[in-house]
């Protein structure tokens, strides 16, 4: 959280079982199956589609099902033109810039890779510090293994674009950061310069996402936290998603969608996350609702928020709490799991295809539930309640 444009923090087994009642149709599911074999599922992997593919074959039974672990993916062959079977998140032909990833272990590469897997071109802003260690690290294969998709394949990133979003233009950088040895040997960073790269090189996209939060006194309560800290907070956490917008809209397809990434503590107290950094994430929130209807209205885009949960990310742990939040959300939460950020980028990967295509200006919790608990259920003012833990 230490940087100016750096990579969201907070944006950083479901065990179901078929009741006895449904025992006729697993079994002549089980009967159908046995008949396809894999020859089925091998069908359906040649086309986009959502995948829960391997934990319910390996369970298979004439007795009632219970599913260990559930993981949906979304998955893609861009080259394949068989029909589509079941319902799918197809995403082929579509081209999605994703603003503020840094590193293979944030929401931002996560719903890099869902999008790429449904079958998106996948293009990525990186702030101008972080790029020459990001660039380095794709080349040298060091992501190679986080790069995996669901069918095997590698996720390609077209291009990866420098950019600070603090900045609209360059007459607005002052003249110590254009001096700033980090930024040496990059240029067109800007926002307004980064949209007209993108439109040089590809000519428009459909996808945009926002994965961009800092706060430089996010450790500080907000009655210690300076103007200009707090305003550099807004800058960096909400203005520069209605900036990345704006700039972009005018090359975004009809139909798009644009998603940023939010966090709880834009509605409750989460003491430690401050320096103004609520009060960004309460603004990108509203910001979010009246986006959609401008943006809806002019340019035919859908414009959605995602709420996540916390994640172990790299610049998460920069705050200091992470780890004490993860464990809170464990002990609380109606789904007693940690929070993957595949999970995110799932969610991402839905909200940007056409099944929402009547979704817009909607706040979409992934947090496992968290954000509906009143109280936290881990209080020994609890204990002498019956109430459900997964051991």
């Amino acid at each position: 959280m230490g940087t100016a444009a750096a990579p969201d923090p907070y944006m950083t087994n479901i065990k179901p079982c078929i009741s006895s009642s449904r025992k006729i149709v697993v079994s002549t599911m089980v009967n159908i199956i046995a008949q396809h074999k894999e020859a089925s599922w091998s069908g359906l992997a040649s086309a986009s589609h959502i995948s829960s593919r391997q934990p319910f074959l390996h369970r298979i039974t004439s007795k009632p099902v219970k599913f260990e672990k559930f993981v949906t993916r979304a998955m893609s062959e861009p080259s394949d033109n068989k029909p589509l079977s079941g319902l799918p998140i197809d995403l082929r032909g579509k081209r999605a810039f994703i603003a503020g990833v840094a590193d293979d272990n944030g929401y931002g590469w996560a719903i890099a890779k869902s999008l790429a897997a449904a079958g998106a071109e996948i293009l990525v802003g990186t702030w101008v510090p972080a790029l020459n260690i990001f660039e380095s690290s794709l080349r040298r294969g060091k992501f190679d293994e986080s790069r995996v998709l669901p069918d095997g394949s590698l996720m390609e990133i077209t291009k990866v674009y420098p950019m600070d979003a603090v900045y609209d233009s360059p007459e607005d950088v002052p003249v110590d950061v254009k001096t700033n040895k980090r930024y040496a040997g990059s240029s067109n960073w800007t926002v307004q310069e980064l949209v007209e790269c993108v439109k040089k090189d590809f000519g428009s996209i459909d996808i945009l996402v926002h994965s961009l939060a800092n706060g430089p006194e996010v450790s500080k309560p907000l009655l210690e936290t300076s103007r200009n800290g707090y305003l550099a907070a807004l800058s960096a956490s909400s203005y520069s998603y209605i900036s990345l917008l704006k700039h972009f809209l005018p090359i975004m397809n009809p139909g798009g969608a644009s998603i940023s990434l939010t966090y709880i503590a834009s509605e409750r107290i989460i003491p430690g996350y401050g320096g103004g950094m609520s009060s960004a994430k309460a603004a990108l929130e509203s910001d979010t609702r009246v986006l959609a209807f401008e943006a809806g209205r002019k340019h035919k885009v859908r414009v959605n928020a995602i709420s996540a949960g916390p994640l172990r990310s790299r610049a998460a742990k920069a705050i200091g709490f992470i780890d004490m939040m993860i464990d809170y959300s464990l002990a609380n939460a109606p789904l007693q799991k940690e929070l993957s950020a595949e999970e995110v980028g799932n969610a991402a990967a839905f909200l940007a295809s056409p099944l929402s295509s009547a979704i817009t200006g909607a706040v979409v919790y992934v947090d496992n539930g968290l954000n509906a608990m009143g109280v936290g259920v881990d209080s020994p003012i609890f204990e002498n309640l019956d109430i459900p833990k997964d051991n």
